[in-house]
């Protein structure tokens, strides 16, 4: 079926939901004869609730069978769930077999729509996605790339950061896709979060809240209704302070309320300002700032008195999924999204068991346990949302487009440009620029990086060989690359989260090529902490792995741009707690 043919379709399906829809706010108010209150007075129970749930589906066309669907969903396709469930909407993943070529995607989306216009209420979907760039990125190449939040915190510009969402939300939307879960509004303060880290602009809460506020408008502002997407700041009420990881625990913060004003809010203060759709949940315990005992995604002290009344947001709250340890640990399955919605709640993500969950839901209401009118107040706002970026006036995509917009040159040149102002000196003991020598060697964490930036520094003359030596190297590893370091006139080693304990091997591998008596130059490609971790006459931030940060470096290497970015973080000294290595703001140039 062709976009044009399925757009006649919806169109006459959504006749008695689209009228006026464009008018309808994010508040829940419209200018002409339909509000979603009158969307809302068709629906049944079961339709209701069912908008209240985002989840995956697996299977690379709407109309693909998939045993996993039989098997998660008792159905067969991904349309299938949608029509079952009522689904307000739905997330895509790599590992569900939804994204594999920007095409496929707009065709699956198309999909997934008419699954959602031709049945219940006939209420169009969220179709979503983890795309923040960096370190979190679902849709790969040929779509534009960017090297993520701390890299664009390196950069300090506001208007790069509102450029780089703007084109991921309009890549996104190209693609059929209308809620992206990004920015990461945390700010990064503990150099040992195994979670956020590189996702965080940077531990200083005012360049965090800058930054924030820029893409909320990049991803919803840059362009009309239909070709934006709704943002969803996250993890409210912050979690850059934790060393532990809420998808497999119950992290504890023990900011107080000063602190929780001071460090955490300011992004989300700044986010709420500019207009954010939507807030996601952490599941964290704030045991000085909500005395529940609950994760924040399940405390009414958090969502409601902290998020909805002290900083004014009258948008959708979203949980963070609900298949993290860090929420199910005192509950049951059934419980955990009537504690959500009790909380003040709107979206309820990727449950344990979509069946009990709904179940669940639906059992409260008509215990008396939730109101239907408190299930009513969540769908109007999911309903706004939906009318506020054009989803109900129109869900569709046209397939044809999808090339000319998705990695543009237009869109991979800015990327590149953006990268390049990224890209952060920390030591240079004489040793760069470099001359370009006839030998080089790449080495270090990363398979793809490492081959990414031999491509790059080959394309600029040197013979180059690369061997990933991946993020726990085997002393065979080592004596390999140490053996290939030799035969070559300078190294380049990449590391990947050499900070952490695990990943120590890392550190032996960079010491032993300095044994070498070779020019070496280490590059840390996600967090810069390594940078304080192994003495190297040259170190070298790109807080990316990704080929647009590569080629940004290798243009460092032999002085064709200039390094610009300043740390963004802090990065202290292993050996001297309490003082920083490098500290925040530091970068050289030359």
């Amino acid at each position: 079926m062709s976009p044009k043919t399925r757009t006649r379709r919806a169109a006459t399906a959504l006749s008695a939901l689209a009228v006026g829809a464009v008018a309808i706010t994010a508040t829940g108010g419209a200018s002409g004869p339909q509000r979603p209150a009158d969307i809302l007075q068709d629906m049944t129970l079961e339709e209701k609730v069912g908008q209240l749930f985002v989840t995956y589906a697996y299977g690379r066309t709407a109309d693909t069978a998939h045993p996993k669907n039989q098997e998660e969903f008792g159905v067969d396709t991904p349309a299938q769930v949608v029509q079952k469930y009522h689904l307000g909407g739905i997330i895509h993943f790599t590992w569900t077999d939804s994204l594999h070529d920007p095409v496929q995607i707009a065709e699956l989306s198309n999909g997934l729509q008419e699954a959602a216009v031709d049945s219940g209420a006939g209420v169009p979907l969220l179709i979503s996605t983890d795309q923040e760039q960096g370190q979190v990125t679902r849709i790969g190449e040929p779509a534009t790339q960017f090297p993520g939040n701390m890299a664009l915190g390196a950069g300090r510009s506001p208007e790069d950061a509102e450029r780089a969402a703007a084109i991921t939300g309009q890549e996104l939307r190209a693609m059929g896709l209308n809620l992206d879960f990004a920015p990461s509004g945390d700010v990064n303060v503990n150099p040992s979060n195994p979670v956020i880290g590189v996702r965080s602009f940077s531990s200083d809460p005012a360049l965090a809240a800058q930054l924030t506020a820029a893409q909320v408008r990049g991803y919803e502002d840059s362009a009309g209704p239909g070709e934006t997407v709704s943002g969803s700041v996250k993890h409210f009420p912050g979690h850059g302070d934790t060393n532990q990881d809420s998808h497999t625990s119950l992290p504890v913060i023990e900011h107080d309320r000063q602190q929780w004003e001071q460090l955490d809010a300011p992004p989300f203060r700044e986010a709420i300002g500019a207009g954010t759709d939507a807030v996601m949940s952490a599941h964290i315990v704030v045991p000085k700032l909500d005395d529940s005992g609950e994760p924040s995604t399940l405390s009414p002290n958090v969502l409601t008195g902290m998020l909805r009344d002290e900083l004014g947001f009258q948008g959708v709250i979203i949980t963070d999924s609900l298949q993290m340890e860090g929420v199910r640990q005192e509950h049951p399955d059934a419980e955990i999204p009537v504690l959500a919605l009790k909380a003040g709640a709107d979206l309820l993500l990727m449950p344990k068991d979509l069946q009990t969950a709904i179940d669940g839901v639906i059992g409260a209401v008509r215990s008396g346990e939730l109101s239907e009118q408190r299930i009513d107040e969540s769908v109007q706002r999911v309903l706004a949302l939906k009318a506020a970026r054009g989803v109900l006036d129109d869900p569709f995509v046209d397939v044809s487009r999808v090339d000319q917009v998705v990695g543009s040159q237009e869109h991979r040149d800015a990327a590149q440009a953006i990268t390049d102002r990224t890209t952060t000196l920390l030591r240079n003991d004489g040793v760069l620029p470099l001359q370009p020598p006839a030998r080089m060697f790449v080495t270090g964490a990363g398979d793809e990086a490492t081959a990414a930036l031999a491509e790059r520094i080959g394309a600029r003359g040197p013979q180059t060989s690369a061997l990933d030596t991946g993020l726990q190297p085997t002393p065979e590893q080592i004596a390999q690359a140490v053996e290939q370091a030799q035969q070559h006139d300078v190294t380049v080693v990449l590391t990947n989260a050499a900070w952490n304990e695990d990943n120590a091997a890392q550190r032996d591998l960079v010491r032993a090529l300095q044994e070498t008596g070779k020019p070496v130059v280490a590059v840390a490609v996600r967090d810069p902490y390594d940078a304080a971790h192994v003495d190297v006459p040259a170190w070298i931030a790109t807080y990316s792995d990704k080929p647009v940060a590569m080629e940004s470096l290798a243009k460092v290497l032999f002085g064709e741009t200039t390094p610009v970015g300043k740390l963004p973080v802090p990065v202290p000294d292993p050996n001297r707690p309490g003082t920083d290595a490098y500290p925040f703001g530091h970068g050289l140039g030359w």
